[in-house]
């Protein structure tokens, strides 16, 4: 674990760095895990897309997780997804959902993806903005009862995170859980809805998973506290960076621990 000094803003999150992505997906499988074994009578999952949470994902279907998780009471929600059908191969709730959670004994009423057969990324994000109220119970956010148990979250090299793109305006919102994106920052270039800094923080635990070399650069400069969207993210809870060796700066290579 290894926080970097010259950050003070950073100061209250942690970052583990693990030796490899096996390591990685085993760690992010049983920090999920624990979230939802802690939870009580139900639990809230806001899951992601991207290459790196897809092998999480596909361990959690495997045994031990697969028989010992009390799926029927997992609620499974997202932080963003590109405005394109289920079965669209760019889409983050198709992919969670082949991965894992067809793969177990999710109920359907547990699944709530963004409703990208709306007729605007704006419209979805209302609708998805209304769910998560329901769901919640009540319309305004409070910091002693988190919506969620557990955000994952991932790092573009643009330095974004969910579809909260550098110099947009969704990156400053505080009222709304949700917004439309179009166009988003990075390919593929499709309309996005994404959830909002203000409603990814309530959470019990922000996991952030970043691997491979390629992230090295985007994520020193996050945790040096640059002005980037993911350097924004906060949480009620932990806020923790799960990062490969490859993507972990020289800092957090030279004085981490490897697990």
């Amino acid at each position: 674990m290894w926080s970097p000094g010259a950050a003070p803003a950073m100061a209250n999150k942690r970052i583990i760095v693990a030796a490899d992505l096996a390591a990685l997906v085993e760690q992010a499988a049983k920090r999920i895990a624990d979230r939802i074994g802690q939870a009580g009578d139900r639990a809230a999952i806001c899951a992601t897309g991207g290459s790196t949470p897809k092998p999480v994902y596909e361990r959690l279907a495997k045994e031990p997780y697969r028989s010992e998780l009390p799926w029927d009471r997992t609620h499974w929600f997202w932080g963003d997804d590109r405005f394109v059908a289920l079965e669209d191969d760019r889409s983050n709730a198709g992919m969670t959902i082949n991965a894992l959670l067809a793969q177990v004994s999710v109920p359907d009423a547990n699944i709530h993806p963004i409703p990208t057969g709306a007729a605007t990324p704006e419209e979805a994000a209302r609708i998805y903005q209304a769910e998560l109220r329901r769901f919640y119970g009540r319309d305004q956010l409070d910091p002693a009862a988190p919506l969620f148990d557990l955000v994952l979250l991932g790092l573009g090299s643009d330095g974004h995170t969910a579809s909260l793109f550098p110099g947009l305006a969704a990156v400053e919102e505080t009222d709304r859980w949700a917004v439309g994106v179009d166009p988003a920052g990075l390919a593929p270039f499709v309309p996005r809805v994404t959830l909002t800094f203000a409603a990814l923080a309530s959470t019990r635990e922000m996991l952030f998973l970043v691997c491979g070399e390629g992230k090295r650069e985007v994520l020193g400069r996050v945790l040096a506290g640059e002005n980037l969207p993911a350097t924004r993210a906060t949480a009620t809870g932990e806020l923790v960076w799960l990062v490969d060796r490859d993507a972990a700066p020289d800092e957090a290579r030279s004085r981490g621990k490897f697990r």
